[in-house]
């Protein structure tokens, strides 16, 4: 079925061209003629030729790829890295690039303008959701039934020999176990939800669909823009739990995960940055 906006759209993109014709030549003539055919056309059709050249503008403007920073938190703050590896999992399935600086204070995202809204967007919001979910964890005290996994070294007959142990969990360790469990669910519920979207739009078999090649131009822009513009060293690991591993506490974290809202809020703040920046980024992730 054919669209109501189609036949206007196809006019106002004709007299565009005809406008952008009788605007680029030298000669005189030429744009008489192109001009006044357009005014034709508009006349015929009832279109403003301002509502004309505002439409062929708009067509030729294409959104190209970004680098944003997103400030994560102050240098020192504990839990940096799993707020980084919170915000990691929201890009990596919202087609957004991400380099990490050193000090786990900020993201260096690269994407479109619309695919980084909607990950600051999500990462404020499941952020805030991440936090008191652990702060509750931690404050019913339910994980100090719980015991940690660390690696001891003792000394035996002149030699040093590692071993495993258990220990009492502290709440720091149960805190990041907790939350790098929420940030790891939430990063596999986001990438079910990104293949079940793609699933509907391409079904099998339909590899040279407009739409699949929409997302494979798209892939191959911010593909091009982030080898050129990215100044990162090595990868990003994500965080470690030094302290030790704490199954209870991922667990929980996980469960909470599962638990989450995730949503778009429009209310939401978008923290932009600069390109440049006195962080160099540590990482790609």
């Amino acid at each position: 079925m054919t669209s109501p906006n189609a036949v206007p759209d196809r006019m106002l993109t004709r007299i565009g061209g005809l406008l952008r014709k009788a605007e680029s030549t030298d000669n005189e003539h030429e744009a008489e003629a192109f001009l006044a055919a357009a005014q034709r056309l508009a006349t015929r059709s009832s279109i403003d030729l301002a509502v004309a050249r505002a439409h062929i503008a708009g067509r030729e403007r294409r959104p190209t790829p970004v680098q944003r920073i997103i400030p994560i938190g102050e240098p020192g703050k504990r839990g940096l890295r799993t707020y980084v590896q919170l915000f990691v999992a929201i890009a990596s399935a919202n087609d957004v690039r991400c380099d990490v600086a050193r000090t786990s204070t900020q993201v260096f995202a690269y994407g479109f303008d619309s695919d980084i809204d909607t990950c600051e967007a999500l990462y404020t919001s499941l952020l805030v959701q991440m936090v008191r979910a652990s702060d509750r964890y931690i404050k019913s005290g339910a994980y100090r039934s719980a015991t940690v996994e660390k690696v001891v070294v003792e000394k035996r007959w002149g030699r040093q020999v590692r071993r495993r142990v258990q220990a009492p969990l502290a709440g720091v360790t149960a805190r990041l176990n907790f939350q790098m469990a929420f940030a790891a669910r939430i990063g596999q519920r986001l990438a079910a939800v990104k293949a079940e979207v793609e699933a509907e739009a391409l079904p099998e078999g339909s590899t040279a669909t407009g739409t699949a090649l929409a997302l494979r131009d798209k892939e191959i822009q911010l593909a091009d823009f982030y080898s050129r513009t990215s100044q990162a060293r090595g990868t990003w690991r994500g965080p470690q739990a030094s302290a030790g591993h704490s199954a209870a506490a991922r667990r929980a974290g996980d469960r909470a995960g599962m638990a989450a809202r995730i949503g778009t809020s429009p209310e939401l703040p978008a923290a932009r940055g600069q390109l440049a920046s006195p962080d160099t980024p540590g990482g790609s992730a």
